[in-house]
């Protein structure tokens, strides 16, 4: 699975972004998103999944599922916020998302 990654301000107080991943299923916030149907060269497009966090098209290309997902930042982020490098690979379990240290607390 590749996910990118995108800041963006949260709409609300919807600043937590926890997110897991098991084969083809992302489970964002509890919320399990199965992938796993999309063949190869099928696309999901942008809107028809309800999540929030999804910003992208989600397909699957050469293998692998693609997907971007936002990270909440502040009005006001560290230059790191707009520099996440993408997660490529087939590891499974609990996905380390940066945090933006304005909205902690």
């Amino acid at each position: 699975m590749h996910i990118s990654f995108i800041g963006q301000r949260p709409a609300g107080n919807n600043t937590t972004l926890n997110v897991t991943k098991i084969g083809d299923i992302l489970t964002i916030n509890g919320e399990a998103f199965d992938f796993s149907p999309l063949q190869e060269g099928e696309t999901i497009p942008l809107g028809e999944i309800p999540c929030v966090w999804i910003v992208s098209p989600v397909e699957r290309t050469g293998g692998n599922i693609h997907v971007t997902l936002v990270v909440p930042i502040s009005a006001d982020p560290t230059p790191e916020m707009f520099d996440i490098p993408a997660l490529d690979g087939a590891l499974n379990g609990v996905i380390a998302i940066p945090r933006d240290p304005k909205l902690e607390g």
